[in-house]
């Protein structure tokens, strides 16, 4: 899944790299990932648009003309730059981000997570609250953050045992939590 900022009921844009810095003297960028999706969103000829952490993006863009593996990451070739620069140091820490209706389909089962974001959780017909934020959880799993009225926020492992359905349309995301959970 990408990782996203978002605005309820906007299209918003996905967070897929952090720039690290420039890597050695060809103009290469070593970009941290924030996309399961690597290969459909670093190719060739792929717009990225620059922004902050705050999801803010600016309108400035890099076009990608090749990329590579590197180590955890990426290393990316951008237009424009073929050799080590005051500007492409200047992008060291800068997120880049495609549009979501630039991703790649989504698979029956997956969902962006700006789609959970504002969702009503409901457990055995029962409304719980709203998701909140999704946080990255362990390898073991995400965690949905949940508003609830009158008591303090719930975090929910976002698993596959536990999710009976999601529906996006509808906004409504219907869980079957172990005993306890929303005793907490």
């Amino acid at each position: 899944m990408h990782k996203e900022r978002a605005e309820e009921g906007v299209d918003p844009f996905l967070l897929v790299g952090r720039i690290r810095k420039p890597h050695g003297i060809r103009g290469e960028l070593s970009v941290w990932l924030e996309t399961d999706r690597p290969d459909a969103v670093f190719h060739a000829g792929r717009t990225l648009l620059l922004g902050d952490d705050a999801g803010v993006t600016e309108g400035a863009t890099l076009v990608v003309e090749r990329s590579r593996p590197f180590k955890d990451g990426v290393l990316i070739k951008v237009e424009g730059h073929s050799t080590l620069t005051e500007a492409l140091e200047a992008l060291r820490g800068r997120s880049l981000y495609i549009r979501s209706s630039d991703a790649a389909p989504l698979a029956e089962d997956e969902v962006f997570y700006h789609q959970l974001i504002g969702i009503s959780v409901v457990a055995k017909g029962e409304t719980v609250g709203t998701v909140r934020e999704v946080f990255e959880g362990s390898a073991a799993a995400d965690l949905l953050v949940v508003r609830r009225p009158g008591a303090k926020d719930l975090l929910i492992p976002f698993v596959r045992e536990m999710i009976r359905r999601i529906d996006v349309t509808g906004r409504v995301l219907e869980i079957d939590p172990p005993e306890g959970l929303l005793d907490l």
